[in-house]
């Protein structure tokens, strides 16, 4: 086993790392750049070098610096995580080169796999079955034309290069065509230096399976079982499971079988997935091969009991593996949701900002994968996975009402975040019911908001705790005044009967309190029904709640915001207006707010670097055109005009860093 690794990454996979080693007595040099400085995996590390500045081309993406910097500190091997450098043909040849050892497929294989061409044709060589398509780069668009005709749409514009999802199109129709190569083309030059693309025909509403495989380097190679993958926006995973309802137990076997057959083909060792897309009829297809550590690989650690970092680092030490196919089994069944700096309500665009408030997740069958604490700060600079919530439990059920109360607990403010997207997704009756596919979010999110109504006992729930805390906090407040209450803190009178009328966005609410501050016990009708809730006296200050209503313990996370009380439960947020039955009267009398003008300045997004400036001064723009091209977290986000008129001045220019709400161009309508 190795003494030293460098690990090349940073924030939650830099320190799922740094844990492995420390239980093998591995130790570990972590790499940081100018904003990450007082980063935690910084900290976690035994040993810790300086790469440069913010920008990750001047620093993790140097190959020099990260190899440099192994060798000064004494390191034998290098782990580079997943992103960056993790799957660079270049960088694995370059360390082994330094007479270092690259925790990893060999370069020559990542070449191979990495590129989805040739990735397609090993494939196709050890019998994996692929989607019907064009296995040649696309040369121009008359030639994409005439094959998109053949294969038949909708079809799927694919980069050769890279992965994550940038980069790819589906194409519905041919007139769509022309305008979603230029885009695709132009995204993977920029992410990857390589605008080949191929195509492919596009499998309506698919789900994607994934078989984790492990390797040595001694031809042994083992599958692990499926993760179920089909959450996406943007083509990027949000919810993963594993097991997958899909797949059974004979299908789990030929996947597995189809997935070690690929890697045998290639002359695979470590850790690698092979990606499927599965039609309704559990036929399933080739997608790609990811040479590295998936994101979501917690979810096989908790079913299979393996700690994947340690088989890698064994194989890459040159031992065989510890387990053959017939010592993996599946137990129970394990969910993740990731945690990312993003607004789902604006299209899923990153956020970014300090953490002014973080809680970390303990709890039996819950896992926590981070890279953040309190201070931390999110810049525009990388992707804007914060962490991931894991969970397991015997049943598929188990697994998910355990990940909905810790996502309930989970609590992370300063940055806007997908949390209670995430959890609202867990939420849905389709979700329940396993109808999954790639197309899940599309049918069933608008917004970021589910389009169905939340179920009515969750709204009821939140507003029984915001109640009750809006009532104990005034009550407290106004009972510490009283001389006599100066000693003991409480009144002792008998239990009263306090009203209450709750506005949430459409919906309102009747409530009645009957308790006293001195005991725990409450009992609460809400539109007419009876709740028995246990408040924990003296937590009214806390930005989490746990109640017990009926003898359930629930989750709650609360804030003051003015005047009203902000609520999130179970995937559910909303700013709940709080008042006496006399205050509600009087409310009904005050003028409302009228709707402004339209607009006609268009503001950034969010924060980033503009890329492209695709109009002029004096330019006649349309309501939903894209006049602006603004690169954040490695993601180009095209920013719409908010109106129909005339360009009457270009704020913007190209290689300008721009914060949120910055005026960009103005309008004459």
């Amino acid at each position: 086993m190795f003494e030293k690794i460098l690990i090349a990454n940073r924030g939650e996979i830099a320190i799922r790392i740094i844990r492995t080693c420390r239980k093998l007595n591995v130790k570990t040099v972590a790499v940081y750049s100018d904003i990450d400085a007082r980063s935690l995996h910084v900290r976690e590390a035994d040993e810790a070098v300086h790469i440069g500045p913010s920008p990750s081309p001047s620093s993790y993406l140097v190959h020099e610096k990260i190899i440099n910097a192994a060798l000064a500190q004494g390191c034998q091997a290098i782990h580079p995580g997943y992103g960056f450098l993790s799957e660079n043909a270049e960088f694995a040849a370059a360390v082994v080169k330094a007479g270092m050892v690259f925790i990893g497929p060999s370069s020559e294989v990542i070449a191979a796999l990495g590129d989805k061409i040739s990735a397609k044709n090993i494939a196709m060589k050890a019998g994996v079955p692929v989607v019907l398509g064009h296995n040649l780069p696309i040369v121009d668009i008359e030639e994409i034309r005439a094959l998109a005709a053949e294969v038949g749409y909708p079809v799927l514009l694919k980069p050769a290069a890279g992965g994550g999802g940038r980069g790819m199109r589906m194409v519905a129709t041919p007139s769509e065509l022309e305008s979603a190569l230029q885009s695709a083309q132009d995204e993977t030059r920029k992410a990857f230096g390589d605008d080949r693309i191929f195509l492919e025909r596009f499998i309506v509403n698919p789900r994607h399976i994934e078989i984790q495989i492990i390797a040595d380097q001694h031809g042994n190679v083992v599958s692990l079982g499926e993760r179920e993958c089909s959450i996406q926006r943007r083509y990027q995973k949000v919810i993963e499971e594993s097991p997958s309802l899909a797949v059974d137990a004979a299908l789990r076997s030929r996947m597995g079988e189809m997935a070690c057959a690929l890697g045998r083909e290639a002359g695979y060792s470590n850790a690698g997935t092979v990606e499927f897309i599965m039609d309704d009829r559990k036929n399933f297809f080739f997608m790609e091969m990811n040479t590295r550590l998936q994101v979501e690989h917690p979810v096989t650690e908790m079913v299979t009991s393996l700690d994947l970092v340690e088989l890698q680092l064994r194989v890459a030490a040159g031992e065989r593996l510890p387990i053959s196919q017939e010592d993996v089994s599946i137990k129970g069944w394990s969910m993740e949701a990731r945690i990312c700096a993003e607004d789902s309500a604006r299209k899923f665009l990153p956020s970014t900002g300090l953490i002014t408030r973080y809680s970390n997740l303990r709890g039996k069958n819950i896992r926590l994968d981070s890279g953040v604490e309190a201070g931390s700060f999110v810049s525009v600079y990388y992707d804007s996975l914060l962490s991931k919530v894991i969970s397991w439990g015997e049943t598929r059920e188990k697994a998910r009402t355990t990940l909905i109360n810790a996502l309930n607990r989970y609590h992370v403010e300063g940055v806007t975040t997908n949390l209670d997207f995430a959890n609202s997704i867990l939420n849905h009756p389709a979700f329940i019911t396993g109808e999954l596919s790639t197309g899940f979010i599309e049918e069933y999110f608008e917004e970021g908001e589910a389009k169905i109504d939340p179920p009515m006992e969750q709204l009821e729930a939140m507003v029984l705790a915001s109640t009750t805390v809006y009532h104990n906090r005034k009550n407290l407040v106004r009972e510490s005044l009283k001389p006599m209450a100066a000693k003991v803190g409480l009144s002792h009178k008998s239990a009263q009967l306090y009203r209450y009328v709750v506005k949430g966005n459409k919906n309102i609410f009747e409530v009645e309190l009957q308790g006293q501050l001195s005991s725990p016990d409450w009992r609460v009708r809400i539109n007419g029904t009876e709740h028995s809730v246990v408040v924990p006296v003296f937590e009214f200050y806390r930005r989490r709640l746990k109640l017990s209503i009926d003898g359930v313990d629930q989750y709650f996370r609360l804030q003051y915001r003015q005047n009203f009380i902000w609520a999130a439960h179970c995937g559910i947020s909303r700013i709940l207006e709080i008042y006496t039955p006399r205050e509600w009267e009087l409310a009904q009398y005050m003028p409302k707010e009228k709707k402004g003008a339209s607009v006609n300045v268009l503001l950034s997004p969010l924060p980033g670097m503009v890329v492209s400036i695709l109009v002029n001064k004096g330019d006649r723009v349309y309501r939903g055109q894209d006049l602006v091209v603004i690169e954040s977290m490695k993601m180009e986000c095209g920013v719409s005009s908010p109106c129909d008129g005339v360009v009457e001045n270009v704020a913007a220019t190209i290689g300008k860093a721009v914060e949120t709400d910055e005026v960009l161009i103005t309008f004459t309508t």
